[in-house]
């Protein structure tokens, strides 16, 4: 008799957790950029918090890519668990099948919606203070290291043209992974650098050797016709002062194939562990809600009800 009661009492209680279902977990990609790069590392933290925002209840899988025309290209290919990221100008572009998208357009490219924005490409121009440059006039004739096939080598060289010194200052043939050395011994006068700030070569520089970083003029920035963005001062060894340079927003995307109540959680994970993120890395620090200002398509509605909900406003244009 105790053995079936026993064995009752077993069956009941597989029953029951049998009717009761394991917690959900909810899958996503997150394409992001190479593995070498800061916004893979950026990748890499975002999954973590994730993970630990959502008590395990949404689990990242960080992929590598070869650039962000890659990243909103796939968009093509990919169901509801793809998130991206991209500055919002290539989603433009695509969706208007223009430059480097003429000719591959596809309707996809119409449902690509945004979640939150991440940190910016920041663009600086780093000088050593044995240099004496404070200014882009006193660049000329110094020699400078801008890197090969970056963003932040090509709009380097489009600043010296935009600026009247082109063929006034020597650009020096050395990779940008050497820029710190070859300022510390004088190979160089400075260097062109844009990531994520702040910057970690940068503030190697500033700390062993000691820079100025230049700042823009407002018609300089506009000139550029880039993202203004302002630099703390304080926030490298020596700056005492502001810093007023230019920017390419980055953010993160998805498409509408992606479920309102995913996008929501994924939205309000990354805002809540923003701050905890930036404790561990500083560039987090850069990301508040003015930034939400460059995101210049549509939001996710799952990730607007989030914003709604947080007091965040939106334009029009992103609703």
């Amino acid at each position: 008799m105790r053995v079936l009661f026993s064995s009752l009492a077993l069956a009941a209680g597989l029953a029951v957790a049998a009717a009761v279902p394991a917690q959900a977990q909810t899958r996503v990609t997150y394409k992001s950029a190479k593995s070498t790069s800061s916004y893979y590392q950026m990748a890499v933290q975002i999954a973590e918090a994730m993970k630990e925002g959502s008590n395990g209840g949404i689990v990242v899988t960080v992929e590598e890519s070869q650039g962000s025309v890659q990243n909103v290209m796939e968009t093509k290919a990919r169901g509801g668990d793809y998130v991206f990221t991209t500055p919002p100008v290539l989603v433009r572009l695509a969706q208007g099948g223009k430059a480097m998208f003429e000719g591959k357009s596809d309707p996809k490219f119409n449902e690509i919606r945004a979640l939150f924005p991440i940190p910016s490409l920041t663009m600086h121009f780093v000088m050593s203070a044995n240099s004496g440059a404070t200014t882009f006039s006193d660049l000329e004739g110094k020699t400078i290291l801008l890197g090969k096939g970056s963003f932040g080598a090509r709009e380097g060289e489009k600043y010296l043209k935009l600026f009247g010194l082109e063929g006034k200052v020597d650009l020096a043939e050395i990779e940008l992974s050497n820029a710190v050395p070859a300022l510390k011994n004088g190979q160089i006068d400075g260097f062109v650098t844009a990531g994520s700030w702040p910057a970690p070569n940068v503030i190697e520089a500033a700390a062993s050797t000691g820079v100025a970083v230049l700042s823009l003029s407002d018609d300089q920035i506009k000139q550029t016709k880039r993202t203004k963005l302002v630099i703390p001062a304080g926030t490298y060894t020596g700056q005492s002062s502001d810093i007023n340079t230019t920017s390419l927003p980055v953010v993160a995307y998805t498409t509408t194939a992606m479920s309102d109540d995913t996008a929501y959680q994924l939205t309000k994970t990354y805002w809540e562990q923003k701050a905890k993120m930036g404790a561990g890395a500083a560039w987090w620090n850069g990301v508040d809600e003015g930034l939400m200002s460059n995101i210049t398509g549509k939001i996710h509605p799952g990730a607007a009800k989030y914003y709604k909900e947080a007091g965040i406003a939106l334009t029009d244009a992103q609703q």
